[in-house]
């Protein structure tokens, strides 16, 4: 795997500190097109003379299959989600910068994202920052709300459909969760590093490519 694109990571001028939830909202609320807050554990910020540019939050994944899943159970609690990357003008190298620098203040941990393929994501980012590409989700129907569609499909989890109805009723429909591209990284020390990428459940694939995009 290649090494971290140094002159990435050291681009002048830009710096990379964590922040506070609130800081991410008017970013995750206004700008991201999920219009919604993610659970965040520790999230940073990306800085150009002072001004904040960008965020980039990781949380602990709602699915309890993915925490076991990519690297066993000895590893579940390791494992952490980059969940939002927002960033106000998207300047060159920005989202590549936040997203590196960040990564080494993580300490020990396996960073699974996605790139959602509904919104005409490939994963460059990822790439660019050498995740390993570990395949696509499933194409699976989910349960949601028309009213508020926003809201992830774990916020029904233990709920089934009659139960849905017999609360909602009209308000309750199927839809077709977007396939995903997911991808994997390993952070922290370098013994850490070597013990979960041996651990590594799911396979890994060539980076998939299309138009250029994110």
């Amino acid at each position: 795997m290649p090494s971290f694109q140094m002159s990435l990571i050291s681009e002048p001028g830009y710096v990379v500190r964590e922040v506070s939830y609130k800081e991410t909202q008017p970013f995750i609320l206004d700008i991201h097109y999920a219009r919604r807050m993610p659970p965040i554990k520790v999230a940073y910020g990306l800085f150009l003379d002072g001004a904040l540019e960008g965020v980039c939050t990781y949380g602990i994944p709602p699915s309890h299959t993915l925490l076991k899943g990519v690297c066993g159970e000895a590893y579940k609690n390791n494992v952490i989600e980059l969940n939002r990357l927002c960033l106000l003008s998207n300047r060159r190298n920005e989202a590549s910068v936040l997203i590196s620098r960040s990564l080494k203040m993580l300490g020990n941990r396996i960073v699974v994202s996605y790139a959602d393929s509904a919104q005409g994501h490939v994963g460059y980012i990822y790439q660019a920052t050498n995740f390993l590409f570990t395949g696509k989700t499933k194409p699976i129907k989910e349960i949601y709300l028309k009213s508020r569609p926003e809201l992830h499909h774990t916020t029904h989890r233990g709920q089934t459909y009659a139960e849905m109805l017999d609360k909602h009723g009209g308000d309750v429909a199927f839809r077709k969760r977007s396939v995903k591209n997911r991808y994997v990284i390993f952070v922290g020390s370098k013994s850490f590093r070597k013990k979960a990428r041996e651990a590594l459940r799911y396979p890994t694939h060539p980076y998939p490519k299309q138009n250029r995009g994110i």
